[in-house]
Formats: structure tokens, sequence, C-alpha cells
């Protein structure tokens, strides 16, 4: 019997998701031994953050501009630009991972008012719509990849996407306000 993704969509979805989650989880509660991890220097190390601003910054246009695509029918440009999308927030995740693993979080350098009422309520949302996200993600892309277009439109891919789009969206968003707090702001 021939194992075809297209009929396990929702297998895969949960065996990515749980991958990917424990792979940030390890990173953030400093699990993966920095053996294994190459150290590309402190200069590097340094970069990631305005980096991955910089990849989050893009990914909120090309979200935008995907989903203004579809809206209008262009399921070609749709696809790139989501596709471009999702190398944006592996190159993003691939930078963070790297650096968390590293050199841990970064402290708030600000005032305490402000880390507790202002900064950590937008990181703990932050995380969260990033969390949500991880599985939305992979089922709606493992519906698009296993299928021809014309089949796509016969699953749940449109459904998840108008939820998964705007929460990828505010996450990253978010994610630029918690850079810009811990890199410009204070």
């Amino acid at each position: 019997m021939e194992f075809r993704p297209r009929d396990h969509v929702p297998l895969l979805t949960a065996v990515c998701s749980v991958l990917a989650l424990g792979l940030v989880f390890g990173a953030a509660t400093q699990s993966i031994p920095t053996t294994y991890v190459p150290h590309p220097g402190d200069a590097v190390l340094a970069a990631i953050p305005h980096l991955n601003a910089a990849f989050s910054l893009t990914a909120i246009g090309t979200i935008a501009l995907g989903w203004r695509a579809i809206r209008r029918g262009n399921v070609a440009r749709h696809r790139a630009l989501m596709g471009t999308s999702l190398l944006l927030f592996a190159a993003f995740l691939t930078g963070y991972l790297w650096r968390l693993t590293l050199v841990g979080t970064t402290p708030f350098p600000g005032p305490e008012v402000y880390y507790r009422y202002v900064y950590l309520p937008v990181l703990a949302v932050h995380m969260l719509l990033a969390i949500v996200c991880i599985p939305l993600l992979f089922y709606a892309l493992l519906l698009a990849a296993t299928r021809p277009v014309a089949e796509v439109y016969e699953t749940h891919h449109r459904t998840v996407g108008r939820i998964a789009a705007p929460l990828w969206l505010i996450s990253f968003a978010m994610g630029v306000g918690v850079y810009a707090m811990l890199h410009h702001v204070f």
C-alpha cells in the first residue's frame, strides 16, 4: 500500500507541528546542547535580531499581498507570495532559534512598569499567536502542496487560510513591536 501525503494531511500537520514546536520550546528552555549548534561569531549573533525584524516586516508585506492576490483570484501570485512568506518565516525561525540556543533570551532593558504592563502582554499575545499559527500554517500549506490547484478549492484550505493569515500578520507585527522595545525604544 502506497503512502500518499494528500491522504494524511492532518497526521502530517500534527507531526510537523510537534517537531517545530519541540524545537522552539527546546531552544527557549535551553534544552538543546550548544555543542550541536555552530557558533557563528558574536557579530552574526548580534545581527540576527535586526535581520529577523527585516524578515518580519517583509513577511507582513508578502502575507498582505498574498491575501490580496487570492481575493482577486490570482492563484499563481498568491502561491508565490505565500511561499515567499513561508521562506521568510523559516529564515526568521532559523535565526531566532540559533540565537536563542546560543545566547538565551534578551533581557528587557526598560522600566519595570513598561515591562509588566506593555512588554509582557505584547510578548505573551505574540507567543500565543505564533504557537497557534504553526499547525494552521502547516495544514494550509500541506493541503495546497499535495493537490492540484483545482482540488484545493474542495478542501479546508480557504477556511484555514482566512484564520491563519490575519493571525500570522498580527503575530509578525507584534514580534516587530517586541523587537522595537528590546532594541530601540529603551
